[in-house]
Order: C-alpha cells, then sequence, then structure tokens
C-alpha cells in the first residue's frame, strides 16, 4: 500500500448537461478534500473553466496531459479532448453523451494501466452514451468487460449493504436469468469483497426471495423453493453464514437488515427501493468483484435540476471517501494474505 505517496483518485466527469460536474467541482472546491486523495479530473481544461465560471466557484486546477504529471495537494484535469462542448444544462444530446464516454474510456483506461489508483464515476446518461464503442446497460457491464473480475452492483452505506443477483434486467426476464451458477458466483463476490474490502473475517449474509413472500413454498412461483433455497443450502453446507430466503415486503421495514453483513436482492428495484430510502444522499454505488476499485454517486444525472447551482454533493463526496477507504482495505488485505515464505523467494 502506498505510504508516502498521495491515492490518485481518476474522475469521469459523465453526462455534462447533468448534475454530474457540479457535485464534481463543488466537492473539491473545498480544499481539504485535496488532503485525501490527488484528484484527477478526466475532460478538458477549457469545460472545466467554464463550469467553475458558471458554479462561481474558487477553486485552481492545472491541466495535464497524463495522469503521471499529476500534482498533489492540487486539482489535475486531464485533458481528453480539445474541441468546444456545447452545454444545454437538462438536454438529452449524443454529443454531449459521445463526451462523456471519452472521460469514462480515458479514466478507465488509467485505471487499468496503474495510472490512477481508484475511479469515481459522476453520472452518465443511458441513453446517449450508446455508442459502437458503449453498448451496455450502464458502467458496471462496460467496466467489468474493461477491468476484469466478476462485477456486481454493491450500494452501500456504514450501516447497510445491498448487492444484486441481476441489476439492470427487464423485470420479465428475472426469473429465467436467475440461475444456481449465478446465485453461487454473486454471494461469493459479495463474501470476497466483505473480507478484502470491508474487513469482515466471517461475512453474515441474507438473501431476500425472488416471489413475493419467498413464493409462499411454491404457491407464488417456484423459482425460491427449487433455485434460491437448494443454492442457500449449498453455500451453507460448505460453511458460509448465508440465510434465507426472506421476504422482501419486511425485511427492511422490520429492522432485520442489521443482523446481517450485508444483503442479496434479486432485482434492482427490490434492492434499490429500501436502500435509497433509508440511506438517500449518502449511499454509494459500489462495483465488488473488479480487480480495481470504482465507485459511483447513489442518483442519476438530475436533468430537472442541473445548471441551477442546486445539486447535493453529499453522495459524490461519500463515494470519494469510500473508493479511499476501499482501496486502503484491499492492499491491507494484500498483504495479510500474502505467504511470508513466498515473499522471501522460497519454495513451498
Amino acid at each position: 500500500m502506498k505510504q508516502e505517496e498521495m491515492i490518485k483518485l481518476g474522475i469521469s466527469i459523465g453526462d455534462l448537461n447533468g448534475i454530474g460536474s457540479e457535485i464534481v467541482l463543488k466537492t473539491f472546491d473545498d480544499a481539504r478534500m485535496l488532503e485525501f486523495c490527488t484528484p484527477i479530473i478526466f475532460a478538458s481544461s477549457k469545460i472545466i473553466n467554464f463550469l467553475k465560471k458558471h458554479y462561481k466557484l474558487s477553486l485552481n486546477f492545472q491541466g495535464i496531459d497524463d495522469p503521471s504529471k499529476a500534482i498533489d495537494g492540487k486539482i489535475n484535469v486531464m485533458n481528453v479532448w480539445k474541441e468546444n462542448v456545447n452545454i444545454k444544462f437538462g438536454e438529452e444530446d449524443n454529443e454531449i453523451g459521445s463526451f462523456a464516454f471519452k472521460s469514462l474510456a480515458a479514466a478507465t483506461s488509467a485505471l487499468k494501466n496503474d495510472k490512477i489508483d481508484v475511479l469515481v464515476t459522476a453520472p452518465i446518461n443511458k441513453s446517449t452514451i450508446q455508442s459502437e464503442d458503449f453498448k451496455f446497460p450502464g458502467h458496471t457491464d462496460y467496466l467489468a468487460r474493461e477491468l476484469g473480475g466478476e462485477s456486481l452492483m454493491f450500494m452501500i452505506t456504514d450501516n447497510l449493504k445491498v448487492g444484486l443477483l441481476t441489476d439492470h434486467v427487464a423485470l420479465k426476464d428475472i426469473a429465467s436469468v436467475i440461475t444456481p451458477e449465478l446465485i453461487e458466483s454473486k454471494i461469493n463476490t459479495i463474501s470476497k469483497t466483505l473480507k478484502q474490502d470491508f474487513r469482515v473475517q466471517k461475512p453474515k449474509i441474507a438473501v431476500l426471495g425472488i416471489n413475493p413472500h419467498s413464493g409462499d413454498n411454491g404457491v407464488i412461483g417456484k423459482e425460491d423453493e427449487e433455485t434460491l433455497k437448494p443454492t442457500i443450502q449449498k453455500l451453507r453446507d460448505k460453511g458460509q453464514l448465508v440465510f434465507g430466503p426472506y421476504s422482501a415486503d419486511s425485511f427492511f421495514g422490520s429492522k432485520n437488515y442489521r443482523n446481517f453483513d450485508a444483503v442479496v436482492a434479486s432485482y434492482h428495484d427490490q434492492g434499490l427501493i429500501p436502500f435509497k430510502t433509508l440511506s438517500f444522499g449518502r449511499g454509494v454505488n459500489f462495483t465488488a468483484g473488479l480487480k480495481k476499485v470504482r465507485t459511483s454517486p447513489d442518483h442519476g444525472t438530475g436533468f430537472d435540476i442541473a445548471g441551477k447551482n442546486e445539486a447535493n454533493i453529499n453522495s459524490f463526496k461519500e463515494a470519494v471517501f469510500k473508493g479511499i477507504e476501499i482501496y486502503k482495505a484491499r492492499e491491507e488485505y494484500k498483504v495479510l494474505t500474502e505467504n511470508p515464505l513466498k515473499k522471501q523467494g522460497r519454495k513451498i
């Protein structure tokens, strides 16, 4: 783990017609943030200067042409493009989507090649970013392809962590997508990330049912009885502390989630509606299972308030802090699990 060097934190700028640039710049307008990391914003000096003036911010930044030239204690802007950008806050624009992809691709490449340590992504518009180079339902699938690993959408706060068996999958397809192999893979990923990224030695994981009331013993669908329960039992037989399936409608209201290190939801809204209800503005989207650390705020582009100087920065700031914390925890885990004999070059 880095001791003297500051953690280099790369930031993709997201959709420039949304609130992403506002929350990024306002976060680092607070000079105290520069004590925790060296931020590198992947965009262009020209557009950052325009946004600085628009939001009447006092931040100082320097343009660079390579992440290796980033200076600690300063906001660094990696110049990804030179073209002029015509921002129209609150509007969907395919050209703006192309700049969002340029920023994301450059930041991802830097992460892949160890030029930055952590990636924090500002929100994209999933429609306007689509192109020949980006044919994905969101960040998670793109990063999984580029960075490798068993990716999983993991929504986190200090007191609540929710992982998804399926993320951007249509509701009509959920039952057919959830297989024993998928369940086992996702739960193993959550277990691993709790150990290496959150310092939980023996993770205790709850699994929510696929159907209402977890199928009521097959009365309301057979997926829980035939797919979910046998897989949970298989994992328990291997020594994992996995419990369920629990009926999703009462699980959060009864505060049962407090008894577990993580909760596994079967599909997007089953997990994210209660998560955002309990923690909106403080939650972080962490892509667990990747070989690199990526976080993001738990909200979208906010077109309705874009450019109005009204965006709340709390979730983005939390994403920065969580990215740093996870990076440090993972580096510590590597040291703790490294075989000392192997380290000394001895054969075992």
